[in-house]
């Protein structure tokens, strides 16, 4: 039998692999073979491990989306704590993850300036975006992990999933930002950002923001 190794696998941007009957282990040294400095992203439930390759837009929409994010919650006095596309992963339930961004925000204080987390003693994040443009993200390793509320960017729209009763259910609204109608604003800002460049975009969304705390 002819074995590879993981460095040896190539993937398109947009390109997604799957791979059946791995176990813990396998998980844990496929993560080593891949290495920390590397643009794909993985996700692992009982077994079953995907490799995705992302697209560079993709990145693009994470990056806008993120700052928006963190614009918002800095105008109204929030504190958070992000942690990119960090490995979450928690050996007792056969599940790890690596979101396209994560917040820390309810649970902010239980990590703050903490360099390696365990979920088997640390809460998982509170909020989790995925860019969703090739394929859908599975949401089994996020179920298995409880991560609280999942943001989900597909064709031009944000999408919030709350995970209730051990599965996630769409929502209209994010329980973060209750009654704020962010959902609905995102995309505009994000063109305005695309086309009036950057500081401009996000000094609109932040006058936005505000007010609405003063209306």
């Amino acid at each position: 039998m002819v074995q590879l190794q993981m460095r040896q696998m190539l993937l398109s941007p947009g390109q997604r692999v799957l791979f059946k009957d791995i176990s813990w282990d396998g998980f844990e040294q496929i993560l080593d073979e891949l290495g920390e400095s590397r643009s794909s992203r993985v996700a692992y439930s009982q077994g079953i491990l995907e490799i995705r390759m992302p697209l560079p837009e993709h990145e693009i929409s994470k990056e806008l989306i993120s700052d928006l994010l963190k614009a918002a919650l800095e105008e109204f006095d929030i504190d958070f704590w992000t942690l990119g596309s960090t490995t979450f992963k928690n050996q007792s339930m056969l599940a790890g993850i690596e979101p396209d961004q994560c917040f820390y925000i309810q649970h902010e204080s239980d990590v703050r300036g903490k360099i390696r987390l365990d979920l088997q003693t640390d809460p998982p994040p509170d909020l989790a975006l995925e860019i969703d443009l090739t394929s859908r993200t599975q949401t089994s390793a996020y179920e298995l992990l409880k991560v609280p509320e999942i943001w989900r960017y597909e064709k031009g729209e944000v999408q919030v999933f709350v995970f209730e009763a051990g599965h996630y259910q769409q929502v209209d609204d994010s329980p973060t930002f209750l009654g704020m109608g962010l959902l609905e604003r995102l995309p505009d800002f994000m063109s305005q950002i695309k086309t009036e460049g950057r500081s401009k975009g996000l000094k609109s969304f932040r006058a936005w923001i505000r007010g609405l705390k003063h209306a």
